[in-house]
């Protein structure tokens, strides 16, 4: 049987090098005091920096460069080393959008920011969250009350701005995860690049996190490899050559993705399974990790029903097993710890759980999916380039 190693687990690297390494390397950079452990790079490669810009490409996982550099040269050059440094680095958990993206603005794992799934259950109302369409309630502020990266960047005087599509700026994810930052409104690679480093010049040391989708749409419609992605690797390669020429000679360039992904060969469709569902409150995270709430007293036989029904192509655990493992950090505080399903469901190789009540039909349908803890999903670049 041939090999793959992409699809065996990997593990977050917590304070050694995952995204909520990544801002606390930028911070150090800029002299912000941070107290968090940042990654790991050659000596001196940040010295001098006064500037810098934290180029986020959603879908963009380090065991996907190999493809995406048919669809540019400088991604090819990265991926060959020969400008900037490339290190590979670590998702948090899940290894999807809202988890990756508060890890990332924060600088903490999901133990402590509390997002800790796409869609979780609120322990005090029983309502269902899906953070990356949250309207404001629970309230984000305290819902999320960590300071977030920028927060502790302004306060130490440092200029912060996000530039994104305009639709996400007042959502509840934004106020809880990117306070302390400027909003600057732009939707194409170009104009995020151009926007970027507008943003570069606000003030004598700044941040700039910059953020594109288009990898990640392009793999959920289309796949991964197909033209529609690579046509979309192409797209936002403009935003790195046009970021490269632009930068000042004392600002660096972060590049990174929040997770990468897995084209499914392979459903269990929720909806088409009813016994599935006794002795469940809710069904929660998305397909490729589920949350489980359970009545009480139901977990053996829920465990054992869908245990049937996956057939080994989920791992299953109780919640006290996934936080041991440090799924979701070293530390996980009490009113975290409630929100994660009763039951954890790991969706292994190219398989999802769909089908969930309450998700748009379309979501069962997607031929690229990420959350789960394969490498495929949870390895990640980080790129660094230092102007002069």
């Amino acid at each position: 049987m041939r090999s793959r190693p992409h699809l065996e687990p990997l593990p977050p690297a917590y304070g050694e090098g995952t995204l909520a390494d990544v801002m606390p390397t930028a911070l150090a950079a800029l002299g912000v005091p941070d107290g968090a452990n940042g990654v790991r790079l050659r000596d001196g490669e940040l010295d001098g920096v006064r500037h810098v810009v934290v180029l986020l490409l959603d879908g963009f996982g380090y065991h996907l460069l190999h493809q995406a550099g048919q669809a540019s040269a400088t991604i090819e050059a990265v991926r060959n080393g020969d400008i900037g440094t490339l290190t590979p680095i670590t998702a948090t958990v899940p290894s999807s959008t809202p988890i990756s993206l508060a890890s990332l603005a924060c600088g903490l794992p999901p133990g402590r920011h509390g997002i800790v799934g796409f869609t979780v259950q609120v322990p005090d109302t029983g309502d269902l969250v899906t953070h990356i369409r949250w309207d404001g309630d629970p309230e984000p502020e305290t819902w999320q009350p960590e300071p977030t990266c920028f927060e502790r960047a302004s306060a130490a005087g440092v200029a912060c701005t996000v530039v994104s599509h305009a639709s996400f700026r007042d959502t509840g994810l934004t106020r809880a995860i990117y306070r302390g930052a400027d909003w600057m409104p732009a939707t194409t690679p170009a104009e995020v690049a151009a926007e970027s480093v507008s943003a570069l010049s606000r003030g004598e040391r700044s941040l700039v996190y910059a953020y594109l989708p288009h990898v990640d749409t392009a793999g959920h419609f289309h796949g991964i490899g197909s033209v529609e992605w690579l046509d979309a690797v192409a797209a936002v390669a403009v935003a790195v050559d046009d970021l490269l020429t632009a930068l000042p000679r004392d600002a660096a360039l972060l590049v990174t993705a929040d997770h990468g992904m897995v084209n499914l060969t392979d459903r269990l469709h929720v909806g088409d399974r009813p016994e599935l569902l006794e002795g469940v409150k809710a069904v929660a995270g998305d397909g490729r990790m589920r949350y489980l709430y359970t009545e009480a007293g139901a977990d053996e036989d829920v465990t054992a029903a869908w245990s049937a029904a996956v057939a080994g192509r989920a791992e299953i655990l109780g919640r006290e097993e996934a936080i041991d493992r440090g799924w979701f950090g070293p530390q996980v505080t009490a009113e975290n710890r409630a929100r994660i399903g009763d039951l954890v469901l790991a969706c292994r190789d190219t398989f999802a759980i769909v089908g969930v009540e309450g998700e748009p039909p379309h979501v069962a349908r997607l031929i690229g999916q990420h959350g789960g803890l394969t490498a495929a999903e949870m390895a990640v670049p980080l790129w660094t380039y230092r102007n002069g």
